[in-house]
């Protein structure tokens, strides 16, 4: 009898802690006043998807570098808007709320004594952990994030799909390629094309203009891909309309270099880890003594009885 696949569950891990920070009041604090709300949020989040969802292997894919050199250098406005301190020594500040950033060490900390694996890489995001983890994958991965950038890896004949949460993630979209096909027009690769057509303002990426999420989608399923639009575009006996082939040629600059931007890393070279979900903390006194710092309470006793099975 053949054993089944195990499923593997990507965890975004900024999106989900930023959404915990913004919906947990910042009145839960540790004993010496400091906010644990994204701490707290955090390990109810993945305390609810294990629960759910139960996952083989889980694995907290972290920002070594939110906006890699080398995507700035192809696309300098790329998360420009977001850069609290610019440095020439490592990743630049990014700017997040005051009482966030504290708790980032914390959620590492309590993470790594609990024994659940942690995976980045120097010059790559989070999101290029995630590709790379679910591209290497034998069984079905499930990808929770509320980045529908990482639309662009779902896969149905590889079991890739993407968890989008709706409200908190007790209420998750199951994203698989109808409901991209149904939505956007396009599967999951098409989505990044579509993506860098249409633009994305929270991203920096202006996208071409006059080209929303409607037109990039027909032009798409026109002409096949970005290359194949370009080509439609310097074709004079194609029939892209005058407007249309004006703003594709003049995007060229741009065209030429946003795919690299957009679609995520799938090579990333990434440290050892053990994946698989721990029974019991990797380091028990550690934890005891971080949940008794912070004030972790229920949020850990909850996550521990899910994790003990």
């Amino acid at each position: 009898m053949t054993q089944p696949t195990p499923r593997l569950m990507l965890l975004d891990t900024a999106s989900l802690y930023f959404r915990a920070y913004f919906g947990v009041p910042d009145t839960v604090r540790a004993p010496d006043g400091t906010p644990v709300n994204a701490v707290r949020g955090l390990l109810d989040f993945i305390a609810r998807l294990v629960q759910d969802h139960r996952p083989d292997t889980l694995v907290a894919c972290m920002d070594a570098d939110w906006r890699p050199a080398w995507r700035v250098e192809l696309i300098p406005t790329y998360k420009a808007h977001r850069v609290a301190e610019e440095s020439t020594e490592g990743p630049d500040v990014e700017e997040t709320p005051d009482t966030l950033s504290p708790q980032v060490p914390v959620i590492e900390a309590v993470l790594d004594a609990l024994g659940i694996a942690r995976a980045g890489a120097a010059g790559y995001e989070a999101d290029d952990v995630i590709g790379t983890l679910a591209t290497a994958a034998d069984g079905p991965v499930d990808i929770v994030t509320g980045d529908r950038d990482l639309y662009q890896l779902v896969d149905d004949a590889r079991g890739v799909r993407v968890l989008y949460p709706l409200k908190g993630v007790g209420t998750l979209q199951h994203t698989d390629e109808d409901l991209l096909r149904e939505k956007y027009g396009v599967d999951g690769p098409g989505y990044a094309e579509l993506a860098l057509l249409r633009g994305d303002p929270s991203d920096g990426l202006p996208g071409v203009p006059g080209v929303g999420e409607k037109t990039a989608a027909k032009l798409l399923a026109t002409y096949g891909d970005v290359a194949g639009i370009v080509a439609a575009a310097e074709d004079p006996r194609s029939k892209v309309t005058p407007a249309q082939r004006r703003r594709l040629l003049e995007a060229r600059p741009y065209l030429a270099v946003a795919p690299k931007v957009v679609r995520v890393a799938t090579d990333v070279e990434l440290p050892p880890f053990d994946p698989a979900l721990p029974r019991a903390p990797r380091h028990p006194e550690a934890l005891a003594a971080l949940s008794e710092r912070w004030n972790l309470g229920g949020s850990l006793e909850r996550l521990l009885a899910v994790l003990r099975g």
